[in-house]
């Protein structure tokens, strides 16, 4: 499903924007931390050129209209503390999986809640979806909690769905349907 060209999103604290090169740094010190990716469906980057490669391919994802890939920043000092993306879209279903991250220095704060809400109105509002997914790993409560906030419903677990690094993991799937909204 082509995913129009939505920019950028703001919220009371964030700013929602397209990646840019330069965001590898910032990418880089998230996916290289063990216990951020501790729950993540690709084991963790050793490497600065993983997450240069890792950019690349997710700013292609964006032009050509595949995905929707934000990168996370406090609005008062424009650090990027994240990411945010709508992906595997599908046009005939109207549907779309939502993933985001924060970085560890900033858990705790609401920043992930505020920056999916965005993606979450974006989705709904501006792309006229019908349906978002999310799946995530069942022990990561931090991010079932963020999916439950904004409305999501569990709807099943797939089983020894990944195997990350030789560790066997389930998948929690969620789901919000646009009726479901609040």
């Amino acid at each position: 499903m082509p995913l129009h060209d939505v920019s950028t999103l703001s919220t009371a604290r964030l700013t929602l924007r397209p990646l840019r090169t330069e965001d590898a740094s910032p990418l880089f010190a998230m996916y290289s931390d063990v216990e951020f990716m501790r729950y993540w469906s690709f084991p963790v980057m050793k490497r600065y050129e993983q997450a240069v490669d890792y950019v690349a391919r997710r700013m292609q994802g964006s032009v050509t209209q595949t995905e929707i890939f934000w990168a996370i920043d406090l609005t008062a000092t424009n650090e990027t503390i994240g990411t945010c993306c709508l992906f595997n879209a599908d046009l005939v279903s109207k549907r779309a999986e939502i993933g985001f991250g924060l970085h560890r220095p900033f858990w705790g704060h609401g920043y992930m809640t505020e920056a999916a809400g965005a993606a979450v109105d974006c989705a709904f509002d501006l792309l006229r979806l019908h349906r978002l997914e999310a799946e995530i790993d069942p022990r990561n409560t931090p991010s079932a909690r963020v999916l439950e906030r904004l409305g999501f419903v569990k709807e099943g677990l797939l089983r020894e769905r990944w195997i990350i690094d030789d560790e066997i993991s389930d998948g929690a799937i969620y789901g919000l349907l646009r009726t479901d909204r609040r």
